[in-house]
């Protein structure tokens, strides 16, 4: 046998067997930032596994195999917007809890602000308001990443309402600001924003 044959079956082989890892990671890596831009730009229904696949530049095929069906392939594209979650007690509950409200609200929108996790939060606000799966998502992530972290500080038999009242007027100002743009909100400097909100946010948490 030949060298050339010798290449052509590990050609071959490769091409039957799993990609090499590095390929692998990249190739997530591309479907990943495809699906974002798809749901931030399109919203859960009008995207598609095999429009993500045309924009990554792989077969629909690969993106099943990698993330399975749609709604997970939404979950895993969205869930990086939410990973500075997992620090919350970190950045937001090492203050006293009566100034939570203004931690938790420079927070937020320092998420927002972020050009990197803009486009994946904007892919969940756009689709959960239409589709009842990609809403299950979000309510989910945000549910275990954050609002029961917040509950568990508050000392309160409501606590879990509370944590989930403050969140509404979050998404409720992030909506009108970021995803609906209605002026003058949308050009409002955030620190003006910040500062008319993060008392609210405190009442939800702590007031009586």
């Amino acid at each position: 046998m030949t060298d050339a044959a010798d290449g052509r079956g590990e050609v071959a082989s490769r091409r039957r067997g799993r990609p090499p890892r590095t390929e692998s990671a990249d190739t997530r890596d591309r479907i990943l930032d495809a699906a974002r831009e798809e749901f931030s730009e399109r919203g859960y229904d009008k995207t598609s596994v095999r429009g993500i696949a045309k924009a990554a530049g792989v077969d629909s095929a690969l993106v099943h195999h990698y993330f399975g069906t749609k709604e997970q392939v939404f979950e895993a594209a969205v869930e990086v917007a939410l990973v500075p979650a997992l620090k919350v007690r970190d950045a937001v509950l090492e203050v006293p809890l009566d100034d939570v409200g203004d931690r938790l609200t420079r927070f937020f929108f320092g998420l927002w602000e972020n050009p990197v996790t803009r486009k994946p939060l904007l892919a969940i606000v756009r689709s959960a308001v239409n589709n009842e799966a990609a809403a299950t998502v979000f309510r989910r992530l945000v549910s275990a990443q954050l609002l029961r972290r917040i509950a568990g500080e508050i000392d309160a038999p409501d606590a879990e309402l509370r944590a989930e009242l403050a969140a509404s007027q979050l998404v409720g100002v992030a909506m009108m600001r970021y995803v609906i743009k209605i002026e003058p909100i949308a050009s409002a400097d955030p620190e003006q924003i910040i500062a008319r909100v993060a008392p609210v946010v405190q009442g939800h948490l702590t007031g009586r």
